[in-house]
């Protein structure tokens, strides 16, 4: 059956359309417009809503936690207001599958992506902030209150001054996080974009304040690697789009850090999936739910 799938972002709306094998026919992106993120999605949904062909399925993608029967976002503060206990279904006049949109990143590749065939993986998902998801015996891992995939979340100096949004010194979010670039570098970069292109460049402050960095998400990882013991580690988003210039010093610094009782490390692989990863996921989560 065919299931449409929705990204509902800070700025825009992606959605995709797709049949049963995964063969995505349609996707569409909508910008949100002064804030109306509700008419984006309404947008983007009758896009790929022909009435003469109706999608069996729909499901959505969007930031915080989903109540326990995924139907809305229940917690989400301080970003797209009035999203908090939405009813979507009530909305779109369909049922609708609601999923955190790191969650739903993580099913497009477990589903068509990087970790096709993988049964224990989990995702971070590298950005503005630092998302995740975990899969654990071939199941999306949701957890208590659809908690569970917050990995950027996790502490990596209790003795920071600089408390995370789920009120822990010292995250992984703060360590790699788009959003904290200024502050890492004195202000002389502005973005992971500009700080890498002058890492690549050679310069020497660049190489220090990045490679910091990376050497915390190493640890990171290879923290989550003994608590979690996947098969492989999904990196996403658009920091993972530095390619080698982030994977090479990672797997360098994974050499050191990472545990490997039966001498075998833990593949650590880039994201297939990049713009459209969060639609296809939550069409996918429809498909099997529904």
């Amino acid at each position: 059956m065919n299931a449409i799938g929705i990204d509902l972002g800070g700025t825009n709306v992606k959605g995709v359309r797709m049949n049963a094998a995964g063969v995505v026919l349609n996707q569409q992106t909508i910008p949100i417009v002064a804030g109306d993120w509700k008419a984006a999605v309404r947008t983007t949904f009758e896009a790929l809503y022909p009435k003469s062909d109706p999608a069996g399925r729909v499901g959505l993608a969007a930031p915080g936690l989903p109540d326990e029967h995924n139907r809305k976002i229940m917690f989400m503060p301080g970003r797209l207001p009035g999203l908090e206990g939405f009813e979507w279904s009530e909305f779109l006049g369909q049922p609708v599958q609601v999923l955190n949109d790191a969650h739903a990143a993580l099913l497009a590749e477990v589903n068509f992506g990087a970790a096709k065939n993988c049964r224990n993986v989990f995702m971070l998902t590298l950005g503005t902030g630092v998302g995740g998801g975990i899969l654990i015996n071939g199941d999306l891992y949701q957890g208590r209150l659809q908690r569970a995939g917050s990995l950027g979340d996790i502490s990596l100096n209790s003795e920071s001054d600089e408390i995370g949004f789920l009120q822990v010194p010292g995250t992984l979010e703060d360590a790699i996080g788009n959003e904290s670039v200024p502050k890492r570098s004195g202000g002389r970069y502005q973005s992971t974009r500009e700080l890498v292109a002058a890492y690549e460049q050679g310069d020497a402050f660049a190489s220090e304040v990045w490679l910091k960095s990376v050497k915390k998400l190493a640890v990171a990882i290879a923290s989550l690697i003994n608590v979690l013991a996947p098969e492989k580690v999904i990196l996403g988003g658009g920091i993972a789009q530095a390619n080698e210039l982030l994977f090479e010093p990672l797997n360098q610094y994974l050499y050191h850090y990472e545990w490997r009782p039966d001498g075998k490390s833990t593949p650590i692989v880039k994201a297939h999936f990049n713009e459209y990863a969060g639609a296809l996921g939550a069409a996918s989560y429809a498909q099997q739910i529904s």
